[in-house]
């Protein structure tokens, strides 16, 4: 066992027996393995400690584990609990699951994004599981007058075996509460772990399959009321008047009125992007009602002005230009090109890689683009609201409530207490609800009308509101020897409105090529972007992954070796302090997949594609197999190899791999979202192309690296190598390079 210091005192562990029916309540900080005691935690009473998660134990024996981070189908829910009942030593059929409540004092980072949930949660997890495994023991220890070094325990059982007693931890569970939290804790040994490691059903399989109410549009309330609202129908267009006058007098309707969702001077945070502030909002009895009113408005609107921003750039006021314009698709395009020509800003140069190419036997240059996408998570936005005087009680899907919490707070002005968020289930998300303007607009709304309110989306709402993925465009040159060595490497890359490099400028290959270099640029635009499923980094893979396959053909070498050289190279004689990867696990992957995939065994009617990425702190390669069926390519396998360490729930890590390997090929064939004088062209799946069933993958084969690293994320990292992994297959297939997204274009009802 590992021995650990559990950075855990009274007032940071909660224990009580003040439950009915005695028992052990045991809370506990998700980072106080990592932290100090809070600053006040001399002013709270020994016996509570405002906290971030907490295990209840029954006199039964029964456990309940709160789980507190948004679900929204990468099955969170069942894997935190997991990890505190592996070190917890408890039966899993004994465990309730709970989502916790959403609150800032309580819980540490409550939000899902960034495949951090696991990664970040982990080593408080298993300190509290521990901890309270300790407190159950000493507390046998003292019950049977023996040493507390000779109590063992199995699935929530105590075991002396000397004296032969045994006892389930219900029965210890208020004689627990007493004892002292632990100062330091034993961990369990990977190689011991019973649960962890194991598949567990999600914990919610019977809710969503039963249909019972989880989601913000199954949520009611007594005088609740419908709530619809009106966008301007293009970015650069703002609200001039509104005519309610049919609207009000149709059947149902209680109010018809504008809001406006952020102040002109509020200074925003990173999630409060929001093309639309000045909305038309219709009330009404029910859902029909109100849209019919919808369409009896009759609105103006008019092009606004460019306009300065203000946002909170972690805690420093920052300007931003909003430009005037309806945008165009094609005007983008045209804008993106000349961007790669110009002057951009300088990220990494390792070497002199003007020197290297000027004296390179070949230089490969080559260009990729990408268009905007919607996120389009099946289910549409809605949300609940209920606002009074003195309090705001909202429920609905979001990735980032304690963000979407100060908002509220300023634009209802209401103290932050006062506003309480329940966190349903999400339907899909994928970034998209990482921005909350439709807790503002709900919370508005119910203001405005005195009453409880669901603001609903239709899905044509949801498509044309903005927060897209920006468009991209990324230029690469790369010199080889005379003998086919790489000897330099240059990136260019940019978007609208922001550039896709970020951390990909110390990426892979930075750190395998003496002379490197890496630059960016962005263009401003009035359509609003955000994240989208591995920001990015979902460019960033498909370009360079492309790119790298063609150089390794110029180089005349298997596109696996030529990668793997150039590991080598990265581990023995890196370049530059400052490379955001580990070679020999990025290197691991590609040796699995080639093995797992047999490749160089393909037969003459499979066309192969290799690709890898390390994101979000986990390694992934994938070799997919397409065939040609009646002219059209057809995803037969994808062989995936992952490193993301310590996998907690097997057949759940699988699923997230296989969505969002599906949802790779989708969008790189067919995604894309484009403007005509700044209307969004595609609002529904009946012209925004999306993969159909038939089309996904025949065969997802998902292998795992096995080692005892702390495990990462997994939610995002096996998105972005797909999108070169059907280029590359792509090529093979058909003997074109294809270079801008989507590959097989514009097919919106096909």
């Amino acid at each position: 066992m590992t021995l650990v210091r559990t950075s855990l005192d009274r007032r940071n562990f909660l224990k009580s027996s003040a439950m009915a029916g005695g028992g052990l309540i045991i809370g506990f900080s998700w980072l106080a393995g990592c932290e100090s005691a809070r600053e006040d935690a001399a002013h709270i009473p020994d016996e509570w400690f405002d906290i971030n998660a907490y295990l209840k134990i029954s006199t039964s024996g029964a456990v309940t584990i709160r789980s507190p981070n948004p679900e929204f189908g990468q099955n969170v829910k069942t894997s935190m609990p997991m990890i505190l009942a592996e070190e917890l030593d408890i039966d899993w059929q004994s465990v309730i699951v709970e989502q916790a409540p959403f609150n800032t004092a309580m819980f540490d980072r409550q939000f899902t994004g960034g495949s951090q949930g696991i990664r970040r949660a982990w080593p408080a997890l298993r300190m509290a599981g521990a901890a309270a495994r300790q407190m159950l023991r000493e507390a046998a220890a003292q019950a049977w007058q023996v040493p507390v070094a000779e109590i063992t325990t199995q699935a929530g059982k105590l075991h002396h075996a000397a004296s032969g007693n045994s006892a389930g931890y219900g029965v210890m569970a208020s004689a627990a509460a007493g004892i002292a939290v632990p100062q330091e804790v034993e961990l369990k040994q990977v190689r011991d772990f019973g649960i962890i490691g194991s598949s567990r059903r999600n914990v919610e399989g019977e809710n969503i399959v039963t249909g019972r109410p989880l989601f913000a549009a199954d949520f009611n309330r007594e005088g609740m009321l419908i709530a619809m609202v009106v966008h301007a129908p293009a970015f650069g267009m703002t609200l001039k008047s509104v005519d309610d006058s049919a609207a009000r007098q149709m059947p149902g309707i209680r109010d018809v009125f504008t809001i406006r969702t952020l102040e002109h001077d509020y200074a925003r945070n990173g999630f409060d992007v929001d093309a639309f502030p000045d909305l038309v909002a219709v009330v009404g009895e029910t859902t029909w009602q109100v849209m019919n009113a919808r369409q009896a408005l009759q609105i103006e609107w008019q092009a606004f002005a460019d306009h300065m921003q203000t946002w909170d750039a972690r805690g420093t006021p920052q300007q931003r230009l909003v430009p005037a314009g309806l945008e165009n698709t094609t005007d983008h395009a045209r804008q993106l090109r000349a961007a790669v020509a110009a002057p951009a800003t300088e990220r990494r140069r390792d070497g002199d890689p003007e020197a290297a190419f000027s004296r390179a036997a070949v230089v490969i240059e080559r260009s990729y683009s990408a268009p905007f996408l919607a996120h389009n998570p099946m289910e549409p936005i809605s949300c609940f609201a209920h606002v009074t005087a003195d309090k705001a009680e909202l429920a609905g899907p979001i990735q980032a409530p304690e963000l979407i919490e100060q908002t509220l707070a300023a634009r209802l002005r209401m103290p932050i207490e006062n506003i309480d968020i329940r966190m349903t289930r999400m339907g899909g998300g994928f970034g998209r609800r990482a921005y909350g303007h439709y807790l503002v607009e709900a919370a508005l709304i119910s203001q405005r009308a005195n009453a409880p309110v669901k603001l609903l989306y239709t899905r044509e709402d949801d498509m044309t509101f903005g927060v897209y993925r920006p468009m991209y465009r990324a230029s690469y040159r790369a010199a080889l020897d005379a003998n086919n060595n790489l000897i330099a490497f240059h990136v260019k890359a940019g978007g609208i409105p922001s550039s896709p490099l970020g951390n990909s400028a110390n990426r892979f290959p930075a750190g395998a090529v003496e002379n490197f270099l890496a630059e960016q640029w962005e263009i401003e635009s009035n359509i609003t972007t955000g994240a989208f499923r591995a920001p990015g980094s979902n460019f960033m893979a498909s370009a360079e992954q492309s790119f790298l396959d063609e150089v390794a053909e110029a180089a005349g070498k298997d596109p696996i070796e030529f990668r793997l050289e150039l590991l080598r190279r990265a581990k023995e004689n890196p370049v530059g302090t400052n490379n955001d990867y580990e070679a020999d696990r990025y290197a691991g992957v590609l040796e699995l997949v080639r093995e797992k995939s047999g490749w160089g065994q393909e037969t003459a009617d499979v066309h192969r594609g290799v690709s890898a990425y390390f994101c979000h702190n986990t390694y992934v390669a994938h070799v997919l197999d397409m065939a040609l069926e009646d002219g059209r390519p057809s995803v037969q396998r994808v062989c995936c190899a992952i490193d993301c360490g310590i996998v907690i729930n097997p057949d759940a890590a699988t699923n997230m791999a296989e969505g969002a390997i599906v949802d790779g090929v989708g969008n790189a064939l067919y995604g894309s979202m484009t403007f005509k004088d700044g209307v969004p062209e595609r609002n529904n799946f009946n012209n925004y192309r999306m993969i159909r069933m038939r089309e996904a993958p025949k065969a997802i084969d998902v292998h795992f690296v096995h080692n005892e690293i702390d495990p990462t994320g997994l939610g995002e990292p096996p998105f972005p190598p797909t999108f070169a992994a059907v280029a590359n297959a792509l090529y093979k297939a058909t003997g074109k390079r294809y270079y801008d997204q989507p590959y097989l274009g514009d097919q919106r009802t096909t």
